[in-house]
Parts: C-alpha cells; sequence; structure tokens
C-alpha cells in the first residue's frame, strides 16, 4: 500500500466485501476494526475521491488575528511603512493592540508587508593621490609628556631642553 490508489482500492473492496457479507465479517478478513469500516462507508458516495485521505487542517484557529486587529495593522503600516517590527508593535500597542511581537511579524510576513530595510550604499574608493616629491607622506606624532610623570634624571633632562628653546626663541 504505498500509493494513494493501492489505498483507495482497499477501501473499495472492503466497502464492497461489507456490504456483501456484513461488517464484522469484513473487519475480521481485512484486520480493520468496525468503526473504520463504517467511517468509509458512510463517506462513500460511489466515486473514487470518495475513498481519498481529506485534509486534517483546521478550517479556522481560535486565536487567530480578527479581522479589527487585521484592518489596523494594514492601516498603521500604510502610514509607517519604513518603522521596525518592535517600533511598529509599541505604536500597535498605543491604539489597543492586545498580541505579541512574534505574532505581528507571523502576519506581516503573510500579508508581504514586512518593512524593507534599504540596503547599504555603494563603497565608491578615493582616487589614488601620487605623491609630488619623495616623503611627502611622512608623519610624525609629538607625544607632550608632563614634568609631573617624569622621574628623576629625565625631569633634568627635560628642563634643559626647555630653557634651550626658550633662549632660541628671543634671540
Amino acid at each position: 500500500m504505498t500509493t494513494i490508489t493501492q489505498d483507495m482500492r482497499f477501501r473499495l473492496s472492503l466497502i464492497r466485501y461489507a456490504q456483501k457479507h456484513g461488517v464484522t465479517k469484513a473487519a475480521v478478513r481485512y484486520r480493520v476494526n468496525r468503526q473504520f469500516i463504517y467511517r468509509w462507508m458512510k463517506r462513500y458516495d460511489g466515486s473514487w475521491e470518495s475513498l481519498s485521505y481529506r485534509s486534517r487542517r483546521p478550517h479556522s484557529h481560535p486565536n487567530q488575528h480578527t479581522p479589527e486587529e487585521l484592518k489596523l495593522i494594514s492601516d498603521m503600516r500604510r502610514r509607517n511603512q519604513s518603522a521596525g517590527l518592535v517600533t511598529f508593535w509599541i505604536k500597535l500597542m498605543q491604539r489597543g493592540y492586545k498580541r505579541s511581537v512574534t505574532g505581528l511579524y507571523r502576519v506581516l510576513r503573510r500579508r508581504g508587508i514586512m518593512a524593507v530595510k534599504p540596503q547599504n550604499p555603494k563603497y565608491i574608493p578615493k582616487p589614488y593621490e601620487q605623491m609630488l616629491y619623495p616623503g611627502q607622506r611622512f608623519q610624525i606624532d609629538v607625544k607632550y609628556v608632563p614634568a609631573v610623570c617624569l622621574v628623576n634624571q629625565a625631569k633634568v633632562v627635560l628642563c634643559q631642553e626647555k630653557v634651550q628653546v626658550k633662549n632660541n626663541l628671543f634671540r
């Protein structure tokens, strides 16, 4: 019984045997319970399609969003197209929305009205500036160390350098 048609053939032969010999004998012969036979006999209307399995999916869910909530979401999304999920959820909560963020995310994704994240701008490299003379890009960083931080011999050397610099400035 690997395909649907084999299952349907099995049920058809089961029903025909039950109609001819009775439900109890059919249940013993085909090794199924009587409730199974009654169920398929009730469903059988003479066509092959009536012997196939039906969907077990529920028609509705008790906790699904109400039409009022769906209208509120679509109206708010029209006004706040670029708002992020949490920001949008907070704005909805201020207007009476009682569901969770994940519930809102599922509704937005199902309806195709999620906020579109803008793409990052394309990187355009700056043109390389050629050097005009050797050493043009040479850079020296100078660090100033306060005299308070220096100890012993370094203080004396620094003080002498400051005096020389001051003398050179006033010449």
